[in-house]
């Protein structure tokens, strides 16, 4: 592949002074330095739609001091049908694109599985899932309404040798009054991970207070960016800044351990 032209000179010079930026320091806290959960590989799900797109959130990311991504598209039975042929495709393609631009960043892929129908059915035929750091299975539910194969869902993957992890648990309204199932799900050794965003209240006032609760809870086990685009990235960046945030970073969140 040629040199990409994806960027001005302008706009180049822009992202060589982004890189020369200090990395925000936190003392002798260490910061975060892999996100877990984003959707940056183009045109598969409701992420970046270009590899411009990519490119231009993913030098922002090195500028803040990332230096692996593990992206997760989504995998929705009847929606986002992707398979790990058309990720790692992606990705592959991806990764030649920041070896051209001579960009320091590790990337990787695994997915963001949807509670449905169809994820049960790839658990009961013991499919190979997606995986990321220690055996861990990244899944989401239903916004508005509990599964009635959580519980199910859980056991299968703890008994085929994973490690689940839910998705941004603060922004599911059947929990916004149910933090008793929360938890549960907690002492299951169902890990938690908190959008970053959802401390800065981007999602709703009620997903951040219970983001800020499960961190005061020593619960959160991860932080995510979910980063699909720019917006969530602007948001990302300011909410670093926030006493929750920092107060994760504290409890020694997994992030870095998965470097």
């Amino acid at each position: 592949m040629t040199e990409l032209s994806f960027f001005s000179r302008k706009e180049k010079n822009t992202m060589i002074s982004l890189f020369k930026r200090k990395v925000k320091s936190y003392g002798s806290i260490v910061p975060i330095s892999v996100d877990m959960h984003s959707h940056l590989l183009p045109n598969i799900d409701d992420g970046v739609q270009s590899f411009e797109q990519s490119i231009h959130i993913i030098k922002k990311m090195i500028g803040l001091g990332y230096k692996k991504l593990i992206i997760t598209p989504h995998i929705m039975g009847d929606f986002f049908k992707n398979t790990p042929e058309i990720i790692f495709d992606k990705l592959d393609k991806l990764k030649d694109i920041v070896k051209t631009e001579g960009l320091e960043i590790e990337l990787e892929a695994a997915a963001e599985y949807y509670l449905d129908e169809s994820f049960v059915e790839r658990l009961e035929k013991e499919e190979k899932l997606l995986t990321f750091g220690d055996n861990y299975v990244l899944f989401e539910t239903s916004y508005m309404n509990a599964s009635p194969y959580l519980e199910h869902v859980v056991f299968m993957l703890k008994s085929q040798g994973y490690k689940p992890v839910l998705a941004h648990p603060e922004r599911y309204v059947y929990l916004f009054d149910n933090h008793k199932k929360l938890f549960e799900l907690h002492e299951k050794d169902v890990l938690l991970q908190v959008n970053i965003n959802s401390l800065a209240g981007y999602y709703s006032k009620s997903s951040q207070k219970i983001a800020e609760m499960l961190i005061d809870k020593r619960m959160v086990s991860f932080l995510g960016s979910d980063c699909h685009g720019e917006k969530h990235f602007l948001v990302t960046q300011n909410a670093q800044k926030l006493p929750h945030y920092i107060k994760a970073l504290e409890q020694g969140v997994k992030n870095n351990k998965l470097l």
